[in-house]
């Protein structure tokens, strides 16, 4: 596992990332980022940072706070990010502007500001990004749209980083959190899996320097039947736009 890390953590304050402030507080020092940071319980071990990291020059007191904690961080965990389920078709700028700038571009950001610190030293920067950055689902056009967003992003940015250098996407599966609570979706597609299940397997992924990490061999399965079997997904993708038709009637 993790051992003697500076990390940042940011989405610290709930669901997978609290768990995973939990898991790596015990041997590691941790800034654990988040907009409510009342929601962090005490924890040996780390410091909590209130920052909405939808905004650059936040993100820049981030790294300075933990320059002034720790130094340089050696693993960055960028979990933070938020969905909408919905139907999409109002052409509202401010709308799509807010869910790029939290899951998009605040991660490319982060990820060039820990390159351009770290050089050619190592570090591992992770990502919590979803089974949907390989399957699209009804109900989440805009949520995808990022998800997919990060995959491109980081399969090239792979390419410029040292070996030593590594990007750990991490693609949970419908987590039992509030998280579909924010997104306004009464009913979790399935699979689905715990919170601390995923913290468990992105703990170990990014100590094994994964590229890839699966916290559901579930999902896995489904990839593979998708790449050679796509139409027995039919009656999978049939049952969520079920959930969209009634979300229209709404």
């Amino acid at each position: 596992m993790i051992k003697n890390k500076k990390i940042i953590l940011t989405g610290a304050s709930s669901g997978i990332g609290l768990e995973l402030c939990k898991i790596l507080s015990r041997e590691n020092t941790i800034l654990a980022v988040a907009r409510n940071i009342s929601k962090i319980p005490d924890m040996p071990n780390v410091t909590k940072f209130s920052c909405d990291i939808s905004q650059p020059e936040n993100i820049d007191l981030m790294f300075l706070k933990a320059a002034e904690i720790f130094g340089e961080p050696e693993i960055f965990i960028a979990n933070a990010g938020f969905a909408y389920y919905e139907i999409f078709n109002r052409p509202d700028w401010n709308h799509i502007d807010s869910i790029f700038k939290t899951n998009v571009a605040s991660t490319a950001y982060s990820l060039a500001k820990m390159k351009n610190m770290k050089q050619d030293k190592p570090f591992s920067f992770a990502i919590t990004a979803s089974a949907m950055s390989f399957m699209a689902m009804p109900g989440y056009a805009l949520y995808v749209s990022t998800k997919y967003a990060l995959k491109g992003l980081t399969d090239a940015y792979r390419f410029e980083l040292n070996k030593n250098q590594h990007i750990n996407m991490v693609y949970p599966i419908a987590t039992l959190t509030s998280f579909f609570e924010v997104a306004g979706s009464e009913k979790l597609p399935w699979p689905r899996q715990t919170a601390a299940e995923v913290a468990k397997a992105i703990a170990r992924g990014i100590s094994r320097n994964k590229k890839h990490i699966f916290p559901s061999k579930i999902f896995r399965t489904m990839l593979v039947i998708n790449k050679f079997a796509p139409a027995l997904l039919n009656v999978y993708f049939a049952i969520e736009k079920k959930k969209i038709k009634n979300l229209k009637g709404n």
